[in-house]
């Protein structure tokens, strides 16, 4: 403890004649002693923990910076590849922004390093720093963001799963409002009632004062009602895995009967145990996020809730720090004697490092879980055949069909063709990287027709006439080449008669 008197106090510990001249409180930790008022010295995390701290504090500063570049690689792919390399969803696109927000408490001030202390005994807070304001709304905004966003996906798998509902547009809507909205207030809630100041680290942390009803306990609920929902999905897995089985009756699916798959009634413990199958193929790693983040949260909000209740019971009660503040003084300052008497005034060094390094990690375990070998192809994919690509842009059009021409010219197998894989129109569209930027040209293209092995008629095009006028030849058919005219009455043939002249006078 420090003696509070004018001047330095015994030994060298600082002191404070009047603990009321400053605005800023809700970071001291002081006692009543005697006729004067003894105080923590600040930052506190100096007397009380190893030298050690600080570097393991601003290791997990680093984990964070790996971690937000890792969550800012997956929202880039996200925004430009196309869908099919990454698989984007709104539940996992909020879910990372929500812990880049959380790594941002941790980036800023390592990049900032601002001065924790504002003087001896008093650490700087909100009010007079403008770092740790920042840093205690992005943390305070993560958590929360955090916690939500896992409460929504668990909601969702849940609903799908064990319900059968299809989560459409609507419950998205809901999630957006719910997911940002609840944060939003939180965040406002803890600034009005609580505020934030440099607990430990050079990271800002909530206060004491309302911290319970504002923050840790709301969080808590909502962890617990994901673990509950959570574990609610698992137990219906194992249930329609035990269902399927005992179940011997014969499944419908992939058959031509008609099954009435929307209803659980209806549908055979097997048929059910493939759908919850194919779902958790889908969504594991969904699952395993949900996981992960709620212990992390469960974890940070458990050690954060004791130290609290620690500070205080010091803060009340002046039996629990009086043998280390009389091992300083008979120590003349030296901290190292003293640390294990420390150890009843704050949490351990290894909890401690283990809550920063797990909310750093966090980042981490999304790039793991979410992101997909597909992303590093498709980068690579748009990185390196721009270039080409821009430089095709200036090849002639007319070019282009005489190559098209020369390929349609190109002859092929018959077994080839009849396959489909022959074709050469077929594999110029499939080989030409610029075939999704044009409407290829199906019409003006001759294709050549391959009468089928088991066909017994063909077509037959009409020919064309090697003389300009049309003649008749008799001798193809059975009609006589000239008109049978009129014989005359010795039955000569040659002897023709007009019939119209035989009455002639």
């Amino acid at each position: 403890m420090a003696a509070v008197s004018h001047g330095l106090g015994l030994d060298g510990l600082p002191t404070v004649a009047n603990p009321m001249a400053f605005a800023v409180l809700d970071g001291r930790v002081c006692q009543p002693y005697l006729t004067e008022t003894c105080c923590l010295p600040c930052p506190m995390t100096q007397w009380a923990y190893p030298d050690s701290f600080e570097t393991m504090s601003e290791a997990a500063n680093w984990v964070s910076v790996v971690s937000t570049v890792g969550c800012v690689f997956l929202l880039l792919s996200w925004a430009v590849l196309p869908v099919d390399k990454t698989f984007r969803h709104y539940l996992s696109i909020s879910l990372t922004t929500a812990v880049v927000f959380m790594n941002l408490g941790f980036v800023i001030p390592l990049a900032a390093q601002p001065e924790q202390c504002f003087d001896d005994i008093t650490p700087n807070s909100m009010k007079t720093s403008s770092v740790c304001a920042a840093s205690g709304m992005f943390i305070i905004l993560g958590g929360w963001a955090g916690v939500l966003w896992v409460f929504l996906r668990a909601l969702s798998l849940h609903l799908q799963i064990c319900w059968q509902l299809v989560v459409g547009r609507n419950f998205m809507w809901f999630a957006q409002v719910v997911g940002w909205g609840i944060p939003g207030v939180g965040v406002i809630l803890a600034f009005l009632l609580s505020g934030v100041s440099f607990r430990f680290g050079q990271t800002c942390h909530i206060n004491h004062k309302n911290s319970l009803a504002d923050l840790w306990i709301p969080l808590l609920v909502f962890s617990g009602m994901t673990i509950i929902i959570q574990f609610a999905t698992f137990g219906y897995c194992i249930k329609v895995y035990l269902a399927s089985l005992a179940d011997n009756s014969a499944s419908t699916e992939g058959s031509n009967m008609p099954s009435y798959t929307n209803s659980i009634r209806t549908m055979t413990p097997k048929q059910a145990y493939r759908r919850v199958r194919r779902v958790i193929a889908l969504q594991w790693r969904g699952i395993a996020i949900v996981l992960i983040i709620i212990a992390d949260v469960i974890f940070f909000s458990v050690v954060f809730v004791f130290q609290d209740n620690t500070v205080e019971a010091v803060r009340n009660d002046d039996t629990i720090a009086r043998p280390w503040a009389l091992c300083l003084l008979a120590n003349g300052g030296e901290k190292e004697p003293c640390l294990e008497l420390a150890s009843a005034l704050v949490v351990n060094m290894p909890t401690i490092g283990a809550v920063l390094f797990l909310l750093g990690m966090n980042g981490i375990w999304l790039c793991l879980l979410l992101g997909r070998w597909s992303m590093i192809t498709g980068w690579r994919d748009l990185l390196i055949s721009s270039p080409s690509r821009s430089k095709r842009e200036f090849v002639s059009v007319d070019a282009r069909l005489d190559d098209l021409k020369k390929d349609t010219l190109t002859p092929i197998s018959p077994t080839l063709a009849r396959s489909g894989m022959g074709s050469p129109t077929m594999n110029h569209h499939n080989q030409d990287p610029e075939s999704g930027r044009r409407t290829p040209d199906f019409f003006g293209q001759t294709q050549r027709y391959h009468t089928p092995a088991r066909s017994f008629s063909s077509p037959r095009p009409p020919q064309q006439p090697q003389q300009a006028t049309v003649t008749w030849d008799p001798t193809e058919t059975y009609a006589r080449g000239q008109s049978p005219g009129v014989y005359s009455q010795d039955g000569n043939p040659n002897n023709y008669v007009n019939p119209l002249g035989m009455n002639r006078l």
